[in-house]
């Protein structure tokens, strides 16, 4: 029999996750890909910036430093 849902573990105890606890794993999924959207959408923009100037990432922090 497959799956549908993530096994949880509490205890000796392993079993799917419930309504509940899914949801909040859906929750947390969601989020996590959000933020590593956001984590490549800015390591983009910064690469985008440094070729536009023509820089170097060390170079940038040079000039920040």
């Amino acid at each position: 029999m497959k799956t549908m849902r993530p096994l949880i573990q509490i205890d000796d105890d392993i079993r799917e996750m419930n309504d509940d606890e899914f949801a909040k794993h859906q929750i947390k999924e969601k989020a996590e890909t959000e933020r590593q959207k956001a984590i490549l959408a800015k390591a983009e923009a910064k690469a985008a910036l440094l070729t536009k100037l023509g820089i170097t990432a060390d170079e940038a922090a040079l000039l920040l430093g």
